[in-house]
């Protein structure tokens, strides 16, 4: 603590030592009567007015400070700064320098003057008497302390000195001590009394700052003792538990304090006992947590820590809206939103359930699965929101036709399950399966439209003692898949020939892949002919797969798989690196012909790899046509034709395949990058006996001429279809048996070579060949 102590102490704890100067006004009393009492007696033994005169000046200084404390009770200090807080100690101290002065004068009055022993005695008594209560009011101020006891002292000095008496200087010397003492005592209860009132003050500024944290905290709060009884509780804690004012609880045992809380929520008994048991394992450490549904409306959860004093904390909050989110996400998990209906998962978890704990294992169970036939073109042609009325009508149809002891449930998208746990063992559940079915069909009201819906489905029946949800599903799938390959809108029985099926395909999917990384496929060339037999101007790369173990698979069937698997562009990326670089061995009239699928189209990457191909083998980029159906143009027009258009820009040659066969418009030709079309081979099919037909084929080459196009036939098998042709000039290029069927690369160069001879003679070598 410095000297300045209105500088090293805030303001109010610097009023605060202050406004102890002005306390215990009873003592000032008290010491103004024995002062005055004893100036009187001394007067009256010596007769000297000095003494009358400290005896009234000692009355008019009492009264003086007496009015000025009264000032000061009425001072509003709330705003008070250092300044003002230390004019007001100085006030006090000019009034106790008063005092003290008017004593010490006496003192050395009696000393130097009077040399009266009874004025000497009474004098400096009263005085020294005064000092003593010094330090006990006076602490606050260290100033005050310093002079006042300088003041009472310090005439005492100087009427000691003035008796030139060397004993009498030796005394006066030593009252010096005296001075520095009392200020040094007064000093230390001040600074110890002010280091107390600072941590008292922190203390009590953490106590509000703690109990300001746990009054607002949004956990309860309890703090129990060894006896669990409750030693702090939070303003939440009272509110979660409706327990009102905190107080109450203290020391309460907790049980207590649960029954109180019970009968403020109106608990039942079972509710009641049921909190009292989950606490009761929380404090024994049995759980780290606890739920307790307190109301439909209010679930707590508890946590507790024990402390190694033995106290436990025990923290609870109100966590509704958190249980209720969970219901809202579990219901939102297990049914579907739209429909009601279980999902697939808990459909699966409700099946088990059926079947569960039963001891009838040889009871039938049955799995049927629905697929809405168009229901895609509902959603086109009405709009998604008609589309999911619609859902929601067959939704409820089907859980009114399942009946009792059937559990209904979406898929996704359009498709249905139901689950027959068949419990009453009735005979005849194909037939139950494919009323249902029956039943589905028909009409349905949706968005203010009527919709004649057909569905497409699959079914298996199973032994309760083989059950598992997820070999049904399969079973069922397959099924579905076969009604849909074979009898749309029927519904078809699970087969162990539809699993067997189902097995080689995906091993045969599996050998595909391997045989793709492993570059087991190859490529042919089907040749393109002028109309004369005399030149090839162009093959077509057709990709052709060996298995080890099938022989020759046609590509009618690892394309499709290829498809399924989305490995198209995979083999498209093996063709077209495998056809350029076999072509930049083929002479420079002669072109090489690659086919692109829809998947293809989708993809801005067919860009950079025919590029990357033509790179690689340093092929001519007029030299590569690239095939496309006209279904491929269907799907995403817009970007199909900006990938064509872009290849074409880069020097190559676009071709329409199997031209006729397709759902687009003739007039798209005009705006598709297309130079060349491949009129499809049942357009040639028998055109020497049907007009019609060979009609359709004139018509179609007349058309692609019409439009500056390079007109291919493609199939052309038999010499008589070749002559028909080229007496009408019916192509441009002929692609068929007629002249060669697929062939290695290495069988290409000699094709390529210009030689004439006749067309009759080459088709029939051709042909037989």
């Amino acid at each position: 603590m410095t000297r300045n102590e209105q500088g090293a102490f805030p303001t109010d704890i610097y009023l605060s030592s202050v406004s102890s100067l002005y306390q215990h006004r009873r003592a000032l009393v008290i010491g103004m009567l024995s002062h005055v009492v004893t100036f009187l007696l001394v007067f009256l033994k010596t007769a000297e007015p000095l003494y009358l005169g400290c005896a009234i000046a000692i009355v008019i200084i009492w009264a003086l400070r007496n009015l000025d404390m009264r000032r000061f009770d009425r001072q509003d200090f709330s705003r008070a700064d250092q300044a003002a807080v230390r004019r007001w100690e100085n006030r006090y101290i000019v009034g106790g320098i008063g005092v003290t002065l008017t004593c010490g004068l006496a003192c050395g009055y009696a000393i130097a003057v009077s040399q009266d022993s009874f004025s000497e005695l009474a004098c400096i008594s009263v005085t020294l008497a005064s000092m003593i209560s010094l330090v006990g009011r006076n602490y606050g101020s260290e100033r005050a302390v310093l002079l006042l006891s300088s003041s009472a002292c310090l005439p005492i000095v100087i009427g000691l000195v003035a008796l030139r008496d060397p004993y009498m200087l030796v005394l006066a010397v030593l009252i010096l001590p005296f001075i520095f003492t009392t200020w040094k005592m007064a000093n230390n209860v001040r600074a110890f009394l002010y280091d107390n009132v600072l941590a008292a003050r922190e203390i009590r500024t953490i106590a509000g700052q703690f109990d300001a944290a746990l009054n607002n905290m949004t956990h309860g709060l309890l703090m129990l003792n060894g006896d669990n009884r409750i030693v702090v509780a939070n303003d939440r804690a009272c509110e979660l538990l409706k327990l009102g004012g905190k107080v109450d609880m203290k020391g309460v045992v907790l049980d207590d304090v649960l029954q109180r809380a019970a009968r403020q929520m109106s608990l039942d008994a079972e509710k009641s006992a049921n909190m009292v048991r989950q606490l009761d394992l929380l404090l024994k450490g049995k759980r780290s947590r606890a739920l307790v549904p307190v109301a439909e409306d209010l679930f707590l959860e508890f946590s507790a820590s024990r402390r190694d004093n033995g106290e436990i904390v025990l923290i609870f909050e109100d966590v509704t809206a958190r249980v209720q989110a969970e219901k809202q996400i579990l219901q939102m998990v297990r049914f579907d939103t739209l429909t009601g209906l279980p999902s697939r998962d808990y459909l699966a978890e409700l099946a088990q359930n059926a079947v569960a704990g039963e001891a009838a294992p040889d009871r039938d169970v049955g799995l049927l699965l629905i697929d809405i036939a168009e229901f895609k073109h509902v959603n086109d042609t009405r709009g998604h929101v008609v589309g999911d009325k619609l859902l929601q009508a067959i939704a409820e149809r089907l859980k009114q036709v399942a009946g009792s002891g059937a559990i209904a449930a979406r898929l996704m998208g359009d498709e249905f399950v139901v689950f027959f746990s068949n419990k009453a063992g009735s005979l005849g559940l194909d037939e139950r399966i494919r009323d249902v079915h029956a039943r589905m069909r028909g009409t349905y009201e949706a968005g203010g439209f009527t919709f004649y819906m057909i569905m497409s489905a699959g079914f298996v029946v199973a032994k309760r003692s083989a059950f598992r949800f997820e070999d049904l599903q399969i079973k069922a799938d397959l099924a579905l898949a076969e009604t849909k390959s074979r009898d749309r809108g029927g519904c078809i029985a699970f087969e162990a020939e539809m699993d067997a099926r189902y097995l080689d395909r995906q091993r045969l999917k599996s050998d595909l892949r391997e045989a793709l990384n492993s570059g087991a496929l190859s490529v042919s060339y089907q040749p393109m002919y002028t109309p004369d037999g005399s030149r090839v101007e162009c093959c077509e790369a057709l990709a052709r797969w060996t298995h080890p173990e099938r022989g020759p698979v046609p590509p009618s069937v690892f394309i499709q798989l290829a498809e399924e698997m989305g490995l198209v562009t995979d083999i498209t990326r093996f063709v077209l690196r495998q056809a350029c670089r076999d072509c930049s061995t083929w002479p420079q009239g002669v072109a090489v012909s690659v086919n692109l699928s829809v998947l293809d189209l989708r993809d801005r990457q067919i860009v950079e790899i025919v590029g990357k191909a033509l790179d690689e083998a340093g092929l001519d980029p007029a030299r590569l046509h690239l095939e496309v159906t006209e279904s491929c143009l269907m799907d995403e027009p817009a970007k199909g034709q900006s990938l064509l258009d872009e290849l074409r820009e880069r020097g190559m040659t676009i071709a329409i395949d199997d031209f006729g066969t397709g759902y687009s418009s003739l007039s798209s030709l005009d705006a598709l990058p297309v130079s060349i079309i491949k009129i499809d081979r049942s357009f040639v099919r028998n055109i020497r006996g049907d007009a019609r037909r060979f009609k359709l084929l004139r018509s179609a080459v007349n058309l692609a001429r019409a439009l500056g196009l390079k007109a291919v036939v493609e199939g052309v098998e038999t010499v008589d279809e070749l002559q028909l042709i080229n007496n009408h000039r019916c192509a441009d290029l002929i692609q068929g048996f007629v002249f060669s069927a697929p062939m290695p690369a290495s069988a290409i160069r000699d094709l390529c070579k210009p030689r004439v001879r006749k067309r009759t003679t080459k088709a029939s070598r051709s042909h037989i060949a």
